[in-house]
């Protein structure tokens, strides 16, 4: 097997990377603690699929280039890595897939190209999502519908109509769904045939359009193509243009904390970035 779901992970060198310091127990403080680290130390980045480079989603290549490259990756990659730190450490984890709607329509059908978690804790049932790019849930939520639950950032909520439940978090006094999700458990397949999909793709965003996330205690950066964005809460949003290929190699070492891949590849397809 070696795929995420099962496979097993050295917890130290994580959370190492993650900068925890201190003891981990499968409890609901370790939980919430380690989805906070998590999005903080690990960026969602897509510099795969645009360098036209496989997305490996088995436990020792995710280990390899999260954990120990310095690199970060997309909602297969960090919630598999997650996934298999987390059964590390005893919880019981199950893997979901889900519509995103997220600036769709809230009736929009959407392919299922979305990982989330769902983590059974003292009889009661949460979801954990370390792969949402800019919106990322910062914490954990019970599985409870109706219910705004606070998290390290906006409040998030569960609302639930006929077996399907949507993720929705509270921005600028609105709530939006984030993506629509069943209760069933996917296997391992479904989402090595989503990342397919998503990772090359013409009509995936992920090939063409360089992605990327991460959210601090006190903010959350966000960059597209030459757009950088730095949302807090309350203010508006900072955005930079950033011009040529060195301001945007800048920006993904010193802000994103990435180590970027060595050779001339990066730098030509920054180069051809769309406006």
């Amino acid at each position: 097997m070696g795929y995420g779901m099962h496979g097993s992970i050295d917890l130290d060198a994580y959370l190492q990377r993650v900068g925890w310091h201190g003891g981990v127990a499968a409890d609901e403080a370790t939980l919430r603690g380690l989805a906070v680290a998590h999005v903080a130390a690990v960026p969602f980045e897509n510099l795969n699929p645009l360098l036209g480079l496989p997305v490996e989603l088995d436990t020792p290549a995710l280990e390899r280039k999260l954990v120990h490259d310095g690199r970060g990756g997309y909602c297969f990659e960090q919630n598999l890595l997650f996934a298999a730190v987390l059964r590390t450490i005893g919880f019981e984890v199950s893997g979901l897939i889900a519509r995103v709607l997220w600036r769709h329509p809230e009736d929009a059908v959407t392919a299922q190209t979305h990982m989330l978690l769902r983590v059974e804790l003292g009889g009661e049932s949460w979801l954990a999502d370390v792969g949402f790019g800019n919106q990322v849930l910062t914490g954990a939520l019970r599985l409870q519908a109706d219910v705004a639950q606070p998290t390290g950032h906006e409040p998030f909520r569960l609302v639930e109509r006929d077996g399907e439940w949507r993720m929705q978090s509270l921005v600028h006094g609105q709530w939006l769904s984030l993506y629509r999700f069943d209760l069933r458990p996917s296997q391992m397949v479904d989402y090595v045939v989503a990342n397919h999909y998503v990772s090359t793709h013409a009509a995936s965003r992920f090939p063409h359009n360089l992605i990327v996330a991460r959210t601090t205690a006190d903010r959350r950066m966000s960059l597209l193509n030459h757009e950088y964005t730095v949302r807090r809460l309350g203010p508006e949003p900072e955005r930079h243009r950033l011009g040529g290929v060195a301001a945007i190699r800048r920006v993904l070492e010193e802000e994103f904390l990435l180590r970027l891949p060595p050779g001339e590849a990066l730098d030509r397809r920054l180069d051809q970035l769309p406006d």
